[in-house]
């Protein structure tokens, strides 16, 4: 018998990266499928510009995650805010934009029953991605290498029997300076809160999900839909919570052939319309 979706005031998710062969699109796809929000915060990198512009390929599976969102607010069952990220950062040049239910921005404030959250990606604090921008491309080409690297050695893993591992998270909490830059980026983004006079704030772009406390001031970061499978709830009362894919999938199994339950010929968003956020 199907479970009844998970039912949500308000679901944040960050970092998926549509465009990229490492991009969990079926995931997350599944994860919002089986749940039920008033609004929806895609909080900056949804879309990878700089991968598309690059050539990077775009899939069937990346079309019907833009359909089923558009569908959602066509049909008046969905407030959507898409926050601009580093990646999709063409959509600077035009924010802010209102088309109906859906709203595109830089940053917001949500009100919330447990306090204010400022709301933004985050990439305002990283240095190199806003004042050297060669430099954060060759970090986004290192990155994909890695992440290409990790998908063949968990191949090879699953082969031999073995568990998931992941070498980017590895990385980024054995070297001091990765560590050094989370906590850094952690601590600017919640003074920025502070002088907004707000209880916490949400982002995302370090893809390094967490809830926790830092000076008095509720920090959450969704995280990503690339290795961590990661996204911020709201539940009716106020309260937040950092929920993972790995979990929600134990209450709602995939099937193994991931049907889809939209038909592939049925308003097939023509792939021209997403030019603007590569940038083309």
């Amino acid at each position: 018998m199907k479970r009844a979706p998970r039912i949500y005031k308000t679901i944040f998710i960050s970092d998926l990266h549509l465009g990229t062969e490492n991009s969990k699109v079926k995931e997350v796809m599944h994860f919002l499928r089986n749940t039920r929000c008033k609004k929806l915060v895609l909080n900056g990198d949804i879309i990878d510009g700089w991968q598309l512009n690059r050539g990077s390929l775009w899939t069937s599976e990346h079309t019907k995650f833009l359909r089923f969102i558009l569908k959602r607010i066509e049909r008046k069952t969905l407030d959507v805010i898409y926050v601009r990220g580093n990646h999709d950062d063409i959509l600077g040049r035009f924010l802010p934009m209102q088309f109906g239910s859906l709203s595109i921005v830089e940053d917001f404030i949500h009100e919330s029953k447990s306090g204010r959250y400022l709301v933004l990606h985050g990439d305002v604090f990283d240095t190199i991605t806003k004042n050297f921008v060669f430099l954060a491309h060759l970090g986004d080409w290192g990155y994909k290498f890695l992440m290409s690297l990790n998908r063949w050695y968990n191949k090879y893993r699953a082969w031999r029997g073995k568990e998931y591992y992941s070498l980017s998270k590895a990385i980024k909490a054995k070297v001091k300076a990765a560590v050094n830059f989370v906590s850094s980026f952690e601590e600017k983004i919640t003074k920025l809160a502070q002088a907004k006079e707000c209880t916490g704030v949400i982002c995302g772009h370090i893809h390094t999900p967490d809830n926790k406390k830092i000076g008095g001031l509720h920090y959450l970061n969704s995280g990503d839909w690339v290795e961590s499978l990661s996204a911020i709830v709201e539940h009716s009362n106020g309260r937040m919570q950092l929920v993972y894919f790995r979990d929600f999938v134990s209450d709602y199994p995939m099937k193994q052939d991931t049907a889809d339950l939209e038909s592939k010929n049925s308003d097939e968003l023509d792939l021209n319309q997403i030019g603007i956020f590569a940038g083309r």
